[in-house]
């Protein structure tokens, strides 16, 4: 009986270990695998794209004045400036102005010049020019008259003590223009009297 007690021996160790084998190797597969998929990283936006430009600010010119002026809106309006030539003068303090809410504006004037120019980026403005007639020497329509230019708008016969309706009072005339060449150019012509002006503003279109 040996004999077969070691038969058996060598054919079931064999037998044993490879079903072991086979059971582990059943067991690995059971494993999930590792994927292979890969998540993309989220690309940052483009950075080419131009910046949204700035909206130019207002400019306020107070004609004639030598300091700067906040109005009653809380707007500033800059002293004298961009005219090529002519003369400033600057009325009593308590000189009452009519049709506005800030007299100090036309208390200011400059007068006798051929020309005003202000450096812009090339777009669209309204301009509205500022006058009044505080000089004692005009005493009714036809007194002052002269002509006026600004970006290809030309003005003649600009009367204005007509205009206003009588002498301090406050008169805005508005013009849309389109500047082309990055600087605002207005050119004054006389004809009786010479050109007087109490403020500019140059509002950039929205």
């Amino acid at each position: 009986m040996q004999p077969m007690k070691c038969l058996f021996r060598s054919v079931a160790v064999p037998v044993i270990a490879a079903l072991t084998l086979s059971l582990f190797a059943g067991c690995q597969s059971g494993k999930e695998e590792p994927s292979n998929n890969t998540v993309s990283e989220a690309k940052p936006a483009p950075t080419g794209a131009p910046a949204a430009s700035r909206a130019q600010p207002t400019v306020r010119i107070n004609a004639g004045a030598t300091e700067k002026y906040t109005d009653s809106a809380g707007n500033v309006w800059l002293p004298d400036q961009g005219f090529a030539d002519g003369e400033t003068i600057e009325r009593e303090s308590d000189m009452q102005i009519a049709n506005t809410k800030n007299p100090v504006i036309y208390r200011t004037e400059h007068y006798e010049m051929s020309s005003f120019s202000h450096k812009l980026p090339n777009g669209k403005y309204t301009v509205k020019f500022h006058f009044a007639e505080t000089y004692d020497g005009i005493s009714g329509p036809g007194d002052r008259v002269f002509s006026f230019k600004v970006e290809g708008h030309e003005f003649k016969d600009f009367d204005v003590f007509a205009k206003t309706g009588g002498a301090q009072h406050a008169y805005v005339k508005t013009v849309n223009v389109e500047v082309t060449d990055d600087k605002l150019e207005i050119t004054f012509t006389p004809n009786i009297q010479s050109p007087e002006i109490n403020g500019i503003e140059i509002i950039p279109a929205s």
